[in-house]
């Protein structure tokens, strides 16, 4: 990863973390409800959706200002997911990014609580966000709720338990993640381009792109989660198999896993220049994520 994108992701986190701060300041829920929305949406992370719309909202030329509710809509969204992936009734974690998980810190029912209060404040958000149009509010509202929903990533969390204990091929492993795990990161690019102002066919393009980059980091999770250090990625190795989970190394091995990994990077690079991206951030994110170590 070149210097420059290093000092790009740091700033950009540190920009969108000092917006969260403020949005949350916001919030007069009760004090324990409040204490644990916070503890999660502050116990670490990458701000890789936020910063991957800011990135596709740049590479058209738009204003960052008006993806300001949607980058935090969507970092709330993916936070409540994650709190509510790690409960006994789901795959039972106890350490999430180096922390406790947030039923471990505070208690069942106000993690699941704190999950239902981070998504449908997201809503809010950019319902109530006066520097939006009404038709761009109304667009937004529509994707965000398509991509978090039964037919989104709720729908691949489903699929995701289905296949534990399970053998199933590539194109259906593609699926599930295409939803799980790629459902938002699709949204916060598209949202991204739409807000910068993409073409119709810009857009399709764009959502293309987005499909393989959320393949691409999930192919790197599951290697991650066999190779990875568990100091660096913040949680235990090895859950994915003692989960019994669905993986690209279960079904393809390691090396066949990295040779689908990259045809999806070059799959994506080809999106990006069907939508008349060239050399950009959201190209160096692509390798970037392709080879994290964390």
């Amino acid at each position: 990863m070149v210097v420059a994108l290093t000092d790009y992701l740091q700033e950009r986190q540190e920009q969108f973390n000092k917006e969260l701060v403020k949005v949350m300041e916001q919030v007069k829920a009760p004090e324990r409800l409040r204490g644990s929305m916070i503890y999660s949406l502050t116990a670490g992370g990458k701000r890789l959706r936020p910063i991957l719309m800011m990135a596709s909202c740049e590479s058209f030329g738009g204003n960052l200002s008006l993806i300001t509710s949607s980058s935090i809509a969507v970092e709330l969204i993916h936070t409540y997911s994650l709190i509510h992936d790690d409960l006994p009734s789901m795959d039972n974690d106890d350490v999430r990014r180096g922390k406790p998980t947030n039923h471990k810190m505070f208690d069942e029912a106000t993690a699941v609580l704190a999950g239902d209060g981070l998504l449908t404040y997201s809503f809010e958000l950019i319902a109530s966000d006066d520097s939006l149009t009404y038709d761009q509010r109304v667009f937004l509202i529509n994707q965000l709720a398509h991509a978090a929903g039964p037919m989104g990533m709720v729908a691949g969390q489903m699929e995701d338990m289905k296949a534990e204990k399970e053998e199933v091929d590539l194109s259906t492993l593609e699926q599930i993640h295409a939803l799980k795990t790629g459902q938002l990161i699709k949204f916060a690019i598209l949202a991204g381009a739409y807000l910068g102002g993409a073409t119709n066919q810009q857009l399709t393009s764009i959502n293309d792109f987005a499909y393989y980059l959320g393949l691409i980091f999930q192919v790197q999770d599951d290697i991650l989660d066999v190779t990875g250090d568990p100091e660096l990625i913040g949680k235990p190795v090895g859950s994915d198999e003692s989960n019994s989970k669905s993986t690209f190394p279960s079904l393809l091995g390691m090396d066949g896993a990295i040779k689908q990994k990259e045809k999806y990077v070059n799959l994506a690079k080809q999106s990006l220049k069907k939508a008349g991206i060239r050399h950009s951030v959201l190209e160096e994110l692509t390798d970037y994520l392709s080879s994290r170590n964390h």
